[in-house]
């Protein structure tokens, strides 16, 4: 049961992964790239951590975590460079 609990839930967050790629591509300004960025990084940390669970290892929650710090500061340098066009000061 719990199989095709994961699999569904591969199936809901790829294709969710999908559509955000789509509003990269095709997102009609920045700041909407910027906000679909963020969602692919949320929905790859969702796959790695789905990911984990099918496995049954502890070491795709780490990697996730760190794909999660990274996601965030790269949010931030995103929306530094469109508030003040610079990212370091």
């Amino acid at each position: 049961m719990i199989n095709a609990a994961l699999l569904f839930a591969f199936a809901c967050f790829g294709i969710g992964l999908l559509f955000t790629l789509w509003r990269v591509a095709r997102g009609p300004g920045t700041v909407d790239r910027i906000l679909a960025l963020d969602t692919m990084v949320i929905n790859v940390i969702a796959l790695i951590i789905l990911f984990g669970l099918y496995t049954g290892t502890s070491l795709y929650f780490e990697a996730s975590m760190l794909i999660a710090m990274v996601g965030f500061v790269a949010t931030v340098a995103y929306c530094r460079f469109i508030l003040r066009g610079d990212i370091i000061e």
